[in-house]
This record gives structure tokens, C-alpha cells and sequence, in this order.
């Protein structure tokens, strides 16, 4: 983003152990079309954070940066795959434990009443397919009012979405962010939302702890990461634990995830060296 506002941004935290590996480093708005991207020897997706308000110009440029000499990273392959929420199906697909979702292209008023039944819950979550930072996210209680049927109607009319049981935990607990860097587990946090909210991101005035993650949560997310191809050069696995005490995939960040560098002082060395390492792969150097 040109201008991050609100947002909170430390990939700067990594900068120092890229520049002792021998890169130098460029900060580039992803809107300006005009840069060369042939200048570069590669390209990490960053905090283009605003890219949902323009899908087409994001995928456009990503394209242009792929069909140069630079390598993108994480890959298009990828960005494509996680650029809608269904890549989460995908993975359940595989087998990996997510969310219980169901999954719409249209929304029909009528059968709000039904989701809830679907789901077993009285308290839903209904979320944009392509979406960030909880925008258009709404928890639903039952019955839901007119007017905020009316209102859910006019947002995702013609848009496809998701609804999910609304997860206790979230609220109580908090949502636990692990990172992995090449595909080694770097670290983790927990993400805390304000009382009465449920949104865990820190511009929304979540509570962000530096943790140490249990075997359960790494051996978890890894089944899960395994189940992704290409394997990334960097991901945030968000999880939830239900009920059963289960850690549940809620996201798999794998476009332009805060990594919260600063949680943990090896953090930028480690995603320096995972940059570096899979741009050898890839160049053979």
C-alpha cells in the first residue's frame, strides 16, 4: 500500500539480514503500472492490503511481474488459489480441519433462517469470498432482523460468500497465528480481540502475544501445509480451537500475511534466509 494509514507494518524488520545475504531492497506501490519489473531479480507480495476494493488491477499487475525475469513469490500458482476464500473447500477436500462452512454464490434472504439449522449454532458468521482485514464480516444471531436481512442482501447480492458457525473461542481464547518460512515453523502469537468484538486483527484494537506454540498446534498446521502445492516461501496458518479442543483452520495466508516480525527476534533472519534459500532453488544459483 502507497499509503498503510491505520495498518500496522514491520516487514522493514527483515531488511538488515536481506541486505548481509547480498539483496538490496525496493519498496514499490503496487499500483504504479509503470515500473519495470524486468529490473528486479525478485518480487515479495507485501502489504498490498487494499487490493480487494481492486481484485483486477492486483491480478493484472501480479501477472505482469510473472511474466517478467523476476520471481514471484509466493507464486502466482498460489496467489490465485488463495485469492477466494474457497481454496479453504480445497483444503478440507484434502483433509485438513477447518471452519464448517457452506459455501453460496448468491445470497437469498429466505434462507437465512436455514443456515442457522445447517450449522447447529444460533450464532453465525457470514464472510466475502474475496475479502481482508474482516471487511463485509458479520455475526448473525437468530432470528435475524429484517432490516439486517435487508442489508446482507444488498451487500452480497450477486457476490459469492460463506457463512461459518460463529466460534466461542474466538472471543474467549483469542486465534492462534503460527508463521513458516520455507516450510519450517518460525513462530507463533495470539491474536486476542477487545471484549464485545470479534474481529483479531490489531487495527481493529486486538490484543497481538508473542507465543510459544505447542507441539499439537505445529504438527497441525504442518498437516495442513502439507497438503499445498506449490509448498510457499512464507505463510501465516490461522487457527481456532473448538469446542472438542480441536485447532481448526480459519485462514491460510499466503498472499500478503502480516508476519509480526517483531514478536520474535529471529524472525526476520529466518524469513531472509527462506527468501534466499528458494531464490537459489529457483535461479540454481
Amino acid at each position: 500500500m502507497h499509503d498503510p494509514g491505520d495498518f500496522v507494518t514491520d516487514y522493514d524488520l527483515s531488511f538488515d539480514a536481506m541486505a548481509a545475504l547480498g539483496w538490496r531492497i525496493d519498496t514499490v506501490p503496487w499500483r504504479d503500472t509503470s515500473i519495470d519489473w524486468n529490473e528486479f531479480d525478485a518480487v515479495y507480495i507485501c502489504t498490498p492490503w487494499d487490493y480487494p476494493q481492486d481484485v483486477d488491477l492486483f491480478m493484472h499487475v501480479l501477472e505482469t511481474i510473472d511474466a517478467s525475469s523476476a520471481h514471484l513469490l509466493n507464486p502466482l500458482s498460489l496467489v490465485e488459489w488463495t485469492l477466494t476464500k474457497t481454496y479453504l473447500r480445497d483444503l478440507e477436500a484434502r483433509g485438513a480441519p477447518i471452519v464448517p462452512s457452506i459455501w453460496f454464490d448468491d445470497i437469498d434472504a429466505l434462507q437465512i433462517p436455514h443456515w442457522f439449522r445447517t450449522l447447529a449454532a444460533d450464532k453465525i458468521v457470514i464472510k466475502p469470498d474475496v475479502g481482508a482485514n474482516a471487511q463485509d464480516t458479520y455475526v448473525l444471531s437468530d432470528p435475524v432482523s429484517d432490516e439486517l436481512a435487508a442489508h446482507l442482501k444488498q451487500t452480497f447480492n450477486e457476490r459469492p460468500f460463506f457463512v461459518q458457525p460463529f466460534m466461542q473461542n474466538v472471543q474467549s481464547e483469542g486465534e492462534y497465528s503460527l508463521f513458516f518460512f520455507d516450510s519450517e515453523y518460525s513462530h507463533a502469537i495470539l491474536k486476542t480481540p477487545e471484549p464485545g468484538d470479534f474481529r483479531c486483527q490489531e487495527e481493529h484494537g486486538a490484543d497481538i502475544k508473542a507465543i510459544t506454540a505447542t507441539n499439537v498446534q505445529v504438527e497441525t498446521a504442518q498437516r495442513v501445509l502439507a497438503l499445498v502445492d506449490p509448498q510457499p516461501v512464507y505463510v501465516r496458518a490461522d487457527f481456532v480451537r473448538d469446542a472438542g479442543d480441536n485447532f481448526l483452520l480459519m485462514e491460510l495466508e499466503l498472499i500478503e500475511p502480516s508476519l509480526y516480525l517483531r514478536t520474535d527476534p529471529g524472525a526476520g533472519d529466518r524469513f531472509a534466509r527462506a527468501f534466499d534459500q528458494r531464490f537459489q532453488k529457483l535461479t540454481g544459483i
